[in-house]
């Protein structure tokens, strides 16, 4: 068994008690959404259809990682990142339609 000075268990202490599961379950879902909402910046801005497919599978990515139980996304988390992923879906159609249109 190691002995730690006195000052290395207020330390380990202070380290247990700043640890707040809630805080990081929030951060998650602030993560995910954040994320996937750059994702869906840059793929309105995206001027190839490799860009747009690709900025599209990682709005896919965050919907997918929502969707693992026991992760602390939350319910709110999950239906906004649907509603992104439904509005990237429409984009990315509707880019399509326009290069198919004018190819």
């Amino acid at each position: 068994m190691v002995n730690k000075t006195r000052s290395e268990q207020v330390a380990n202490t202070n380290e247990i008690q700043e640890r707040n599961p809630l805080m990081i379950a929030n951060d998650i879902n602030h993560i995910l959404v954040n994320g996937a909402q750059i994702s869906f910046s840059k793929l309105r801005r995206a001027g190839s259809h490799d860009a747009r497919t690709f900025y599209f599978a990682e709005i896919g990515v965050y919907l997918e990682v929502s969707l693992s139980s026991g992760s602390g996304i939350t319910d709110d988390s999950r239906r906004r990142l649907a509603k992104i992923h439904q509005k990237a879906l429409n984009t990315l159609m509707d880019a399509n339609r326009v290069d198919s249109i004018t190819a």
